[in-house]
């Protein structure tokens, strides 16, 4: 008897990059005494008071869950929620004036929702995303599942630790050759923790309003960076007078994921100052109805804090991730001063090229199943093995080119202090592990 057969789409998916190391542990028969999880940024902190409050109080009178009824919101989103994303850049000293904010289940689907807007149609390669990478995998997988095309730069990992962006020549000859519909910036970025300075953000706005494209910033991180005394970047800190014609043009994604620790809310937004762009992408939204209602009223608390409230709460969440990542970085590099890892800048990742410690043909995939399914190390007495990302995942591989990826690891700073503290000997060890039975 015939059976029913997937699509070729199905058939062709493996798991994101992000997820993969803790789908293959999952599946591990006999597992360790203890794992430390940093594959993916499930932030453990505990969320804003604002937000807490509501979280605990959902049948409180004042709660719009007070008789227990659940009803769908309007697709754009609570006026509410909408404005909690509105008073955090007024706060920051963003203008919000012509600011239109479409709320969406989380930052995902608000990457989801852009490719359709901005990509030429499916199936076709017109009108690509052009991304930076390494990029945020999430990108690439909702291109592939919807059909739109993305191409991009390459970034290089210097020994140092920096990664050096493309010469704008070279970002304008491939927008010359692929002819974008949008360029993607990640300010602080993921998954490198590069910081983008104003200079670099006014250079690639320039080239969007050269070429008529959308510049779109993911801006899940945008509190998080460590330069003291540098300015709080974003395509909203953009003008026409510093850049004529970016306005308009403008389009960022933010979330209720990181900064504000509130991952499992899924709330997330896409803001614009173009008004089509906004009614076309609520329209394009109205299929999914709306965002999740209770995660709406909880974010919606942050509407009603004030500048001083906001920036109190974004600079203790910046002190305490600096922290965390800086003990990291210095305790691999004491361990093992081969190992180049990136400069910790910006957002609440890591990337570790071990190009320089490992024998030909290593891969990080492979390391990375291995730590999942096979590996541990004794730490403190304890076996103990540890779940990264590889890095493979966040490059677009060109033809004839080798993925940089191949040496390369994302970790998340999503652990207690405790755990991270432990990743340097956890990292270093499993790696000698791996490479003598190689």
């Amino acid at each position: 008897m015939n059976k029913p057969v997937v699509s070729a789409h199905f058939q062709s998916r493996k798991p994101s990059a992000v997820r993969l190391a803790q789908m293959k542990y999952e599946e591990r028969k006999v597992k360790p005494e203890a794992v430390i999880n940093v594959g993916i940024g499930n932030v453990s902190l505990p969320t804003n008071p604002a937000m807490q409050k509501r979280l605990f109080n959902l049948g409180a009178p004042e709660s719009p869950f007070a008789k227990g009824i659940v009803r769908y919101s309007t697709t754009v989103g609570t006026v509410e929620c909408q404005e909690a994303f509105k008073n955090i850049l007024k706060c920051e000293g963003f203008d919000t004036s012509k600011l239109m904010v479409q709320v969406t289940d989380g930052g995902s689907s608000g990457m989801e929702l852009l490719l359709v807007g901005v990509c030429g149609p499916a199936g076709t390669d017109e009108k690509p995303l052009m991304m930076i990478d390494p990029a945020y995998t999430n990108y690439i997988s909702f291109g592939e599942r919807i059909g739109r095309k993305t191409v991009s730069v390459t970034r290089q990992l210097g020994e140092d630790g920096k990664f050096n962006l493309p010469s704008m020549n070279e970002i304008e000859e491939a927008i010359k050759e692929y002819n974008p519909g949008a360029l993607l910036v990640i300010p602080y970025d993921n998954p490198t923790g590069q910081f983008y300075t104003y200079d670099m953000l006014k250079d690639l706005a320039t080239l969007c309003v050269k070429y008529n494209m959308w510049m779109i910033s993911d801006e899940a991180y945008r509190e998080l960076y460590y330069e003291v005394g540098a300015p709080l970047v974003s395509v909203w800190g953009l003008s026409d007078a510093d850049v004529p014609g970016i306005e308009g043009r403008r389009i960022s994604i933010d979330t209720a994921s990181k900064v504000w620790n509130a991952c499992g809310l899924r709330i997330g937004a896409v803001i614009t100052d173009n008004a089509e762009f906004h009614d076309r992408s609520v329209a394009e939204y109205t299929a999914n109805l709306c965002a999740n209602v209770i995660g709406q009223y909880i974010f919606g608390a942050l509407a009603h804090e004030t500048k001083e409230g906001i920036a109190a709460w974004t600079k203790e969440i910046r002190e305490y991730y600096k922290e965390q990542i800086v003990k990291v970085y210095n305790g691999l590099k004491e361990l093992e001063p081969k190992l180049i890892v990136s400069s910790p800048d910006a957002s609440i990742y890591s990337v570790i090229d071990v190009r320089n410690v490992v024998k030909p043909g290593f891969d990080s995939t492979e390391f990375v199943l291995y730590c999942a399914q096979e590996g541990s190390v004794d730490l403190d007495g304890v076996q103990t093995t540890l779940l990264v990302a590889p890095m493979k995942g966040f490059y677009e591989t060109k033809a004839g080119k080798e993925n940089p990826g191949k040496t390369q690891f994302r970790i998340s700073f999503v652990e207690t202090p405790e755990k991270m503290a432990k990743i340097p000997e956890l990292f270093v060890k499993l790696l000698q592990q791996y490479e003598a039975n190689r």
